[in-house]
């Protein structure tokens, strides 16, 4: 199970450090959208609908952020976090921040802090360079959680099929394509030859069926920094602080 793994990597940490004796709390709150994302020219993402927030942890000097659809202030003592029952997606919002914040704070990750304004474009101009350096010529690629930029920009070199978890997009066209249903990720797996996945998958509860796949699989964002380290994981987030 993986989130076992990442408790006792985090616990590990807290107590390889020394930190379970400092007295420090950290604050985990969710950002507004302007606060997340900033002004980019398009108003079509998720974070821009308010379906979902980004939960920000500080720890130190160094943030962490991670996505959730369930979201409200939070602080409690890096000890108690540790071992958090991760049986929802709050808390489990809560954990992977601050995760990514305390793994920012000592270096052992980068990019834990979403990409602002006109970095989400940038950011989807420079995806598929990497796909291309890192995994060759590839004809079908499947993006899993919907970012619209993303999707634009693998539309335009690979036949590509998305799937997303709101109902509000399900059965509708971006960008040309029709947003399908999680009901039907097991035949989209078996047709594609590389899955583009959101990290939020860690936070959502849905990651354990992307993983140990016999295909390759890319996590992006900045929710799944400190995980994709800790499970040796393919991440892309060109632009995240």
């Amino acid at each position: 199970m993986i989130y076992e793994q990442l408790q006792n990597y985090f616990s590990e940490l807290v107590r390889s450090h020394e930190l379970e004796g400092e007295e420090i709390r950290v604050l985990t709150r969710p950002l507004t959208a302007e606060e997340a994302i900033g002004t980019p020219k398009d108003d079509d993402y998720p974070l821009l609908k308010g379906r979902e927030r980004l939960m920000e942890a500080q720890f130190r000097s160094a943030k962490g952020h991670a996505y959730t659809d369930l979201f409200g202030n939070y602080e409690a003592s890096l000890g108690e976090i540790v071992t958090f029952p991760l049986v929802n997606n709050f808390k489990r919002a809560v954990f992977i921040a601050a995760l990514n914040a305390v793994m920012r704070s000592l270096d052992l990750v980068e990019g834990t802090i979403h990409c602002r304004n006109e970095e989400p474009e940038e950011c989807a101009r420079d995806l598929n360079d990497y796909l291309k350096d890192n995994f060759g010529i590839l004809e079908r690629v499947a993006l899993v959680g919907l970012q619209p930029r993303l999707l634009e920009a693998l539309a335009e070199k690979y036949l590509v099929r998305a799937v997303d978890l709101d109902p509000e997009n399900i059965g509708r066209t971006r960008g040309g394509l029709r947003i399908e249903s999680p009901e039907d990720i097991e035949e989209i797996i078996a047709w594609t030859e590389l899955l583009f996945v959101t990290g939020t998958t860690v936070v959502n509860g849905t990651i354990e069926q992307f993983m140990n796949r016999d295909r390759p699989v890319v996590f992006y964002g900045v929710t799944i920094a400190g995980p994709a380290r800790i499970l040796n994981l393919n991440r892309f987030c060109a632009r995240g602080h």
